[in-house]
């Protein structure tokens, strides 16, 4: 699977952007899928979780109610609504996959349990 994470960009605090990762090369149906985030000297953070079906979501609290994943399996594509937009919400945001159609496993939001990753976009919000 590869995974072709865009969207990114400069924005002010307060504005919105639509992250998309473009699935290809495999059923992109049973797939679970994630974003992650890394900030300059920090490490990879969980950021939102969709299983296979697009029916059962998780999210870090640092972003629940800002941010809504959402796929679209007819487009092989898995979206990140981000709004109200923080500048500690600057970094690389990555999407990740695994095939697997099970319930949702600590390992995959922590992000060892995926195993495909996109190049992650840039998101840098300014104050």
């Amino acid at each position: 699977v590869q995974l072709q994470a865009s969207g990114g960009g400069l924005v002010q605090a307060g504005g919105s952007l639509k992250l998309s990762c473009a699935a290809s090369g495999s059923t992109f149906s049973t797939y679970a899928m994630g974003w992650f985030r890394q900030a300059p000297g920090k490490e990879r953070e969980f950021v939102a979780y969709i299983n296979y079906s697009g029916a059962i979501t998780y999210y870090a609290d640092s972003v629940k109610g800002r941010f809504t994943i959402s796929s679209d399996n007819a487009k092989n594509t898995v979206y990140l609504q981000i709004n109200s937009l923080k500048p500690e919400d600057t970094a690389v945001y990555y999407c990740a996959a695994v095939h697997y159609v099970g319930r949702v496993r600590a390992d995959l939001l922590r992000g060892y349990g995926m195993d495909y990753w996109g190049k992650g976009t840039l998101v840098t919000v300014s104050s």
